[in-house]
C-alpha cells in the first residue's frame, strides 16, 4: 500500500515490522493450504531482487520469498520426527 502512495505524492513511507508481518502472513497461508490438502515449499533465494526484474515491479517492492504449492503425490508421507525433551537441550541453574 505505501508503495502506490510513494508514487503518487513522492514521499518515502515508513514501514513497520514489514519482515514479521509478512512472516506471520506466510506461516498462516502455509497453514491454509495444509488442510486444505495442498503441498508447500519455501524457497529463499539471495539476493532475490532478480524477482523484480523478471516480474517487472518496482524497486520499492521487496520479494520476501517463493512459495511452491500443489498436490502431493499419492505416495507421498511425512517421516514422524518426534521432539526432543526439554532436558536434552537446556539446564536451568
Amino acid at each position: 500500500m505505501a508503495g502506490w502512495r510513494q508514487a503518487i505524492t513522492g514521499l518515502k513511507q515508513k514501514r513497520y515490522y514489514p519482515h514479521e508481518s509478512t512472516g506471520i502472513a506466510c506461516g498462516m497461508l502455509i497453514a491454509a493450504l495444509h488442510l486444505a490438502g495442498l503441498a508447500t515449499l519455501t524457497h529463499t533465494p539471495s539476493p532475490m531482487a532478480f524477482l523484480n526484474d523478471i516480474l517487472g515491479r518496482p524497486k520499492n517492492e521487496m520479494p520476501y520469498l517463493l512459495l511452491v504449492v500443489g498436490h502431493p503425490a499419492e505416495d507421498c508421507w511425512v517421516p514422524a520426527i518426534e521432539r526432543l525433551r526439554l532436558a536434552d537441550y537446556a539446564s536451568f541453574i
